[in-house]
């Protein structure tokens, strides 16, 4: 169960929605400023904080709350603000997310759960990544620019299949063999469907991953480009086929 601290210096404000947020499956404690910075000193860190800045004179505690626990990089923080505040409102440089009151349990429970998983820890092997694209490999996530990306199942396969290998060029035999197995009995064209609906979720006017290499199939560039701008020579490029093992097909560090 995932621990929310509410901070705020009248705890009446914050304890409904406190109280709301557990029926949406969190624990949820209320405290006051000074209490939280104790707290969070002594080692006792939530995995995220919920902070009123309502009052009049919250701000100034707030960029000292947020200093004190070393900012939303090791603690996501949601911030509470009115909507009178709205216009004149400047989040602290190491704020998260901010929603405005009054907010429903289910709208704090959403951007809760879309922080944890963007600070979700990715070591190692735990993680592929290509620029804004990082695949989360322990919880099967794919993130672009910090955004969640739902992907299919085999979309998902098909992606870390070729983000593990990147540069390395691919035939749909293949990607058919490896992906889908040696089994499925599908055409070339179900590669050509998946790379396409893929592509769709994964690129747009700024982002641009997986490369058509004419007449051979598909590659995951190293270095994610612009559309339209892809290099026509392939001569330094492996290409895979069916039976042929790569040199380059260890995952990225």
């Amino acid at each position: 169960m995932w621990r929310v601290t509410f901070v705020a210096q009248d705890r009446e404000k914050v304890e409904h929605l406190a109280r709301e947020l557990e029926g949406e499956g969190y624990w949820t404690a209320v405290c006051l400023p000074e209490e939280a910075t104790t707290a969070l000193a002594n080692g006792s860190r939530p995995d995220a904080l919920v902070v009123d800045a309502t009052a009049s004179d919250a701000a100034a505690g707030l960029a000292g709350l947020l200093q004190d626990v070393g900012g939303t990089e090791a603690t996501p923080t949601v911030v509470l603000i009115g909507e009178e505040q709205l216009s004149t409102y400047e989040p602290p440089q190491d704020t998260a997310d901010f929603l405005v009151l009054p907010a429903r349990a289910a709208e704090l429970a959403a951007r809760i759960r879309q922080l944890l998983r963007r600070h979700a820890p990715l070591e190692g092997n735990n993680r592929l990544c290509c620029g804004d694209l990082v695949i989360n490999l322990a919880s099967r996530e794919v993130f672009l620019a910090g955004q969640l990306v739902t992907l299919a199942y085999k979309e998902y396969e098909l992606l870390h299949f070729l983000l593990s290998s990147p540069d390395t060029v691919f035939t749909r035999e293949a990607l058919l063999n490896k992906v889908w197995g040696y089994d499925f009995y599908g055409g070339a064209r179900t590669v050509d469907v998946h790379i396409r609906r893929l592509r769709s979720k994964i690129e747009d006017a700024r982002h641009s991953f997986i490369e058509t290499v004419r007449n051979v199939g598909y590659r995951f560039r190293a270095a994610p480009q612009d559309h339209g701008n892809f290099p026509s020579s392939i001569a330094s490029n492996t290409v895979l086929t069916p039976g042929k093992p790569s040199g380059n097909n260890s995952p990225l560090p």
